[in-house]
């Protein structure tokens, strides 16, 4: 491979990690999609108790956004009161790796930091 043809890879590469972080970005985004994809649907309020700190503005504004980039769908279930359900799109799906590499990655980061 040429000097060119790697340095062409390469940027390629790093748009897509940007392109990546501009979806998944801020505190809260990992942090919800993890809830839905651990329990395979969600209501609002599980979401709220799973995801500490987050407050009903900013959980409503990210699960938008979530649902804009077609990683979650919303549904919204005939019920007195009415039942919203999150669950992740087949595309969303195609994330349950990188969260399960983040959750083993996770694990033994706090391993390495408790033992040293």
């Amino acid at each position: 491979m040429s000097k060119e043809e790697c340095l062409r890879d390469n940027k390629r590469n790093m748009m897509a990690v940007q392109d990546s972080m501009d979806v998944l970005s801020g505190k809260w985004k990992i942090s919800i999609i993890s809830s839905i994809c651990y329990y395979n649907q969600r209501r609002f309020s599980d979401i709220l108790n799973d995801v500490v700190g987050i407050s009903n503005k900013m959980l409503s504004k990210e699960l938008k956004e979530l649902e804009i980039n077609k990683l979650i769908k919303r549904t919204v279930l005939d019920t007195q009161p009415i039942t919203v359900q999150y669950t992740l799109t087949d595309h969303g799906k195609t994330l349950q790796t990188i969260i399960n590499n983040l959750t083993d990655w996770g694990i033994e980061h706090r391993k390495k930091i408790i033992e040293d």
